[in-house]
């Protein structure tokens, strides 16, 4: 009899056992799960999505905005090399030349950095020399401005190249 009673219990154990694994692997419940986790997996990525669609269209306005960028810093060079020429020959040609290129210049968006009687802004300037500060030039002002600067928009074309008053 000890091996019938055996065999019993065995048959018990095993059926226990099946019944557990039956309810762990409910079809429906995993189902649901895999689907909850498929969603928040697709949220995520969604998201991601549209995170990076507006990172790229960011850019792109801004690539629009300051494309001629490149192209407004050689053209003020070159408005640089037709102020120095009329510097040495006033030319009527010339004169034209230049009041035409700045007039399309600025139309772009190009426009002087002004440093005449103001402060010191080293977003915009560049300090060539410092002066030791006196009753007409208090610390931190512009001096003299050596070459002007540019804008274009709102970022630097060229810095501005000036003589600060300074204690340092």
């Amino acid at each position: 009899m000890d091996e019938e009673e055996v065999v019993v219990e065995e048959a018990v154990v095993d059926e226990s056992v099946t019944e557990e694994v039956i309810e762990e692997i409910d079809p429906l419940a995993e189902a649901l799960t895999r689907a909850e986790a498929a969603e928040k997996e697709i949220s995520y990525r969604d998201a991601e999505i549209q995170n990076v669609r507006k990172k790229m269209m960011a850019e792109k306005a801004l690539t629009i905005q300051y494309g001629g960028m490149g192209m407004a810093r050689k053209m003020i060079n070159i408005l640089g090399d037709i102020d120095r020429a009329l510097s040495v020959n006033e030319d009527e040609g010339l004169k034209l030349i230049r009041s035409k290129m700045w007039s399309e210049l600025s139309g772009d968006g190009v426009s002087r950095i002004d440093t005449k009687d103001g402060k010191f802004d080293p977003t915009k300037m560049e300090a060539i020399t410092t002066l030791p500060p006196s009753d007409q030039f208090p610390p931190n002002s512009i001096i003299d401005e050596l070459e002007a600067g540019y804008l274009y928009k709102e970022r630097v074309l060229i810095a501005a190249r000036v003589v600060v008053a300074s204690d340092q």
